[in-house]
């Protein structure tokens, strides 16, 4: 772990030099027990501040900031009343001003010098930041060694990105109060930012010194402008030839055929990596990003076909993640990207443990529903309902040789023939390629491959995400489509 970083030293590795400008005024306390005074007087002399919080704003990378971040060396960074009255004044004036809130917490958690008042500060606290993220404004957070306790469980967990300091204790319940009470030791290696990127909760780990970088690329995407955005030539609309379904079926296999992950190194101008739902889940088979093409932001969520093996194919987890990134298109006003490409969903008892039906139908729902412009690529396969679950969408684009079925072909030939045998003219039959779904009006448009995508991965992924800018641009002008809208396609 990195030597703790006072406030003051983050602020200035963080923020453009000479733009920090602090909020903060002095302390209301009241009525104080001598005891209690004496400790807040000498945390002050010790800490160089006048409370646990620090609170202000600042440019990165010329983006106005405010930023809210905690002081451990006063008080152990516990919040007391004066500390949410603090807080919370700031995140209110943040949404009031309408500029991105940047939390960097650090804490034992609630101050016990005040007890019971001070704990249920957290509700407050938790929803001033709600009505911040109401407001479609970002919160970015930082996690700072330790944060535990009610800060964790408030303002350190609702990020729309969230990242977390190398080696940091980060957790609920303080390992010497769990010693304390339970007279053993909290096992090592639960309450560390490691363990909890690798369970889906938060999104990064990164050292204080790239924070600059990482919140600068993320407002990049996050602060571009929406509206009266400039105007970019449609991709000039090659003629698609026919192609069998089965040729298409196949070629869609390819191992060395472009996933999601060549489209964004090629197709994509900026790319923040999410992770996870957040919630303790994370599964390879789906990746999730901030993403801008050209001039177009985005929340980006791709089925990864590097990600799905045999032995782990897409689960509910990858579901779950996805509905998070639904959700913070919503929250932000992003145009959201769902890329398809799987060879199916888990056909599995953890799968069905999992709830997986339950989440395709939320998915379904989420998708139909969702409060900001959405399009959907299909890049590949589009095996069953771990495809469908991120079809709804206001435009729809398909790679000449992607396609969609309720199973794969053999499936649909053992169902109907008894075999497999028959898996060619069933993909044929069920009208599974692009061109078709493109006659049923299902896909509005058409991405050619020249003459298929594995021979020319960099040029078509190219290609594709000057389509995903020019459609993106689009839908930030028109807006999201209704409900009704989104199923009408299908009928």
């Amino acid at each position: 772990m990195t030597e703790r970083l006072s406030a003051r030293e983050l602020i200035d590795l963080v923020l453009d030099e000479g733009s920090w400008s602090s909020w903060d005024v002095p302390p209301e306390r009241g009525e104080l027990d001598p005891a209690y005074a004496d400790q807040l007087a000498r945390a002050a002399e010790k800490s160089g501040v006048d409370e646990a919080v620090v609170t202000g704003e600042g440019r990165l990378d010329g983006h106005r900031v405010a930023v809210v971040l905690g002081e451990f060396s006063f008080l152990a960074g516990s919040i007391g009343r004066a500390t949410a009255d603090r807080l919370v004044s700031a995140i209110r004036r943040a949404t009031a001003e309408r500029i991105p809130l940047l939390g960097a917490p650090t804490s034992g958690g609630t101050r016990m010098q005040e007890g019971t008042a001070a704990f249920v500060q957290m509700v407050r606290i938790s929803e001033a930041v709600a009505a911040h993220k109401a407001a479609g404004l970002p919160y970015l957070v930082y996690l700072r060694h330790p944060t535990t306790g009610g800060v964790m469980a408030s303002w350190g967990s609702t990020g729309h990105l969230t990242v977390a300091e190398p080696g940091a204790l980060v957790g609920f319940l303080g390992p010497r109060v769990y010693e304390a009470l339970y007279d053993r030791p909290f096992p090592e290696g639960v309450q560390t930012s490691e363990n909890l990127f690798e369970r889906g909760i938060v999104d990064g780990v990164i050292e204080p010194g790239a924070v600059r970088h990482i919140l600068g690329r993320t407002l990049d995407i996050l602060e571009r402008p929406r509206r009266d955005l400039p105007t970019v030539p449609d991709p000039t609309p090659d003629e698609v030839p026919e192609v069998d379904a089965w040729d298409a079926v196949t070629r869609s296999r390819r191992p060395d055929r472009p996933g999601v992950r060549r489209l964004l190194r090629y197709g994509a101008t900026n790319v923040i990596p999410l992770n996870g739902t957040g919630q303790g889940e994370s599964d390879p088979g789906l990746l999730f990003a901030l993403a801008r093409f050209g001039e177009a932001p985005c929340v980006f969520l791709g089925q990864d076909r590097r990600g799905q093996t045999t032995d782990h194919p897409m689960g509910p987890g990858a579901l779950r993640e996805a509905r998070r990134g639904m959700r913070l298109a919503s929250e932000l006003g992003l145009p959201l990207v769902t890329v398809i490409d799987t060879q199916g969903a888990a056909l599995s008892a953890e799968a069905e443990n999992g709830g997986l039906a339950g989440e395709i139908a939320r998915c379904l729902e989420d998708m139909v529903t969702l409060r900001a412009p959405s399009l959907c690529l299909m890049l590949g396969e589009g095996n069953g309902g771990g495809a469908l679950a991120l079809l709804p969408a206001d435009r729809v684009v398909a790679a000449q040789h992607a396609w969609l079925s309720p199973l794969p072909p053999e499936g649909a030939s053992a169902i109907v023939h008894r075999d497999t045998e028959h898996a060619a003219d069933m993909a044929r039959a069920q009208g599974v390629r692009a061109l078709d779904l493109q006659r049923l009006g299902i896909v509005d448009r058409i991405v050619p491959e020249l003459p298929d995508a594995a021979d020319e991965p960099a040029d078509f992924c190219r290609r594709t995400g000057a389509v995903l800018e020019h459609e993106l641009l689009g839908l930030l002008a028109r807006g999201p489509g209704s409900p009704e809208e989104r199923a009408r396609r299908y009928w």
